[in-house]
């Protein structure tokens, strides 16, 4: 068997206190799961793709961790493609690179292929884009049989292939559509990503869809719609034996739960726009069909 240990959207930096506290708690809960591997779906940064030191800080506390690490980037590290202020660049994903190893990775554990792409250089128009959709396919291609799992930062979608474009929160149309038929053409079992900073599981088909939650914050209903899934902090434990996956979304109560909503308004001066009827986490809102 093999344990993997996925987290996201940390959002870390050197000058950013408002979340640090929570990783020393993290960490240890990282250590004692003994994971064989951790896995980084995103915004690992709070600014890196402005600030470089915020990638140095986030090596060194990375570097700490018990099992190597594996990382994506999210829209904190390596730009938004719909951002006029921080859109991807090849100097953004360089620096990414230099610090972390690479925006995809591929790993091969008991009877799967895990594949690791950077879902922020969709819809990007860089040439990066491209070839990282022929490394996609080469690497599908010669999965040998093995099962795939996608780790990436967005969502594909909030309810289904299909569904319109969500804006910021998922995957545009245009790139999904080429990533469900890679999916379709070589068989996809698992994606795990992060960005929405909710905890969710759903199966759609022979596939299993894994939101893992942040461990820094949580977003209230004045900057975040209605999506599913249940609004706390934690991670998501990945037991792979043989062919089989069991996974579990693990709420950490010993994790602070800021709410972004009022770390905005603190930082306007404005009044708060209302967190509090998102505070309600045992009242979780599911879409499409759960795993079960």
């Amino acid at each position: 068997m093999v344990r993997i240990v996925q987290i996201s959207d940390t959002h870390l930096g050197r000058d950013e206190a408002r979340f640090a506290g929570n990783w020393p708690p993290l960490a240890a809960w990282i250590a004692a799961e003994a994971p064989d591997l951790v896995i980084h779906s995103g915004d690992l940064s709070g600014d890196g793709a402005g600030v470089d030191d915020d990638f140095a800080y986030c090596a060194e506390l990375t570097e700490a961790l018990p099992a190597p690490l594996l990382a994506v980037p999210g829209n904190h590290d390596v730009g938004d493609p719909f951002s006029t202020r921080q859109p991807p660049t090849a100097e953004r994903l360089s620096r990414w690179n230099a610090r972390f190893g690479t925006d995809r990775w591929s790993r091969d554990v008991e009877d799967w292929r895990l594949i690791g792409f950077d879902s922020m250089i969709l819809s990007s128009g860089l040439p990066e884009e491209e070839a990282q959709f022929a490394w996609l396919e080469a690497e599908m291609h010669g999965a040998d049989g093995r099962r795939i799992a996608w780790f990436c930062h967005q969502p594909l979608f909030i309810r289904g292939w299909e569904e319109g474009d969500t804006g910021y929160w998922t995957v545009r149309t245009g790139p999904r559509a080429r990533l469900k038929a890679l999916a379709d053409a070589y068989g996809l079992a698992l994606v795990g990503s992060g960005h929405v900073h909710l905890s969710h599981e759903m199966r759609l088909g022979g596939t299993r869809f894994v939101w893992c939650p942040s461990s820094a914050f949580t977003v209230g209903p004045g900057m975040q719609p209605p999506l599913g899934g249940e609004k706390w902090l934690g991670a998501v434990r990945y037991d792979f034996a043989g062919r089989e996956v069991r996974t579990e979304r693990v709420r950490l109560p010993q994790l602070r739960q800021h709410w972004i909503d009022d770390v905005a308004a603190a930082e306007t001066g404005a009044p708060s726009q209302g967190s509090q009827p998102a505070r309600d986490v045992h009242a979780p809102t599911q879409v499409g069909k759960p795993d079960g």
